[in-house]
């Protein structure tokens, strides 16, 4: 096992997560809020993202000299790190899966704040993917507008999955007055909750029919969505497997790759 020291960097829509590797062992994992770590250590020089990883106190200096880096992320086609590999999403979230599980035969489901990615790994190897990119309704972004239309936390958001009340809207927006609607109608915030969880269920099953397969590897900051886990249980009659680090997966991924 090569002992490279590595940095893998994941720059999400909503936390930017640092890994520091050393072969296939996590050395130290870090996130902060994207924007606000852009603001205090981000800028453009030169058309290149110039980022201050000293400055942040995530690594050393040490650590910095040695380290190769590696970086993906939301908007990564805009991203061109200075002194960094680029790699795609996709390609991160594989990488960290296969590492964090060590299985070779999977299908990757990835719920980040803004996009929702579906992957089918055989034998190792990426053969296909789908990706929900243009509307967050199947994100945690949704998550989020809807625990403050219900006025809770996202952790009692993800809490509930029995009973859940119908919400159809497709659309995020039109969703949260759908569910603004289910409240005046007296429903339980339990039962407006799972219904909630319940919604990216139905929104994620048409992109994971695609990719059938014995093992479901969730990875992002939803998998952390307990309810929304055990009804996507009852329906998708797959193993599901949540990594140890899921929200840590791509950048994992990118100081694991090759």
């Amino acid at each position: 096992m090569s002992d490279t020291l590595k940095i893998g960097i994941d720059l999400g829509s909503r936390k930017a997560k640092f890994a520091l590797m050393r072969g296939d062992q996590i050395v130290k994992l870090a996130d902060l809020d994207t924007i606000a770590f852009y603001k205090k250590y981000g800028s453009i020089v030169n058309d290149e993202l110039s980022l201050d990883l000293l400055g942040s106190g995530i690594f050393s200096a040490e650590e910095l000299a040695e380290a190769q880096i590696t970086v993906t992320g939301y908007g990564r086609n805009s991203i061109n790190l200075h002194g960094a590999r680029v790699i795609s999403e996709i390609k991160a979230h594989v990488a960290g899966a296969r590492t964090q599980t060590g299985f070779a035969n999977f299908t990757l489901l990835d719920m980040g704040g803004q996009d929702t990615k579906v992957a089918q790994v055989v034998a190792g190897r990426l053969t296909d993917f789908v990706m929900n990119d243009k509307c967050a309704a199947s994100s945690g972004r949704y998550l989020e507008n809807m625990a403050a239309v219900l006025e809770v936390s996202l952790e009692e958001l993800s809490s509930h999955s029995e009973e859940p009340v119908a919400l159809d809207a497709t659309c995020g927006i039109f969703g949260e007055s759908e569910l603004i609607g289910q409240i005046l109608r007296g429903y339980p915030v339990s039962r407006l909750c799972a219904g909630v969880n319940l919604t990216l269920v139905k929104r994620v099953m048409p992109m994971l029919k695609r990719f059938p397969s014995d093992t479901l590897v969730i990875t992002g900051g939803v998998a952390l969505n307990g309810a929304m886990v055990e009804l996507l249980r009852a329906q998708c009659g797959m193993e599901i497997v949540i990594p140890e680090h899921p929200q840590h997966n791509g950048a994992i991924g990118c100081a694991s790759n090759p």
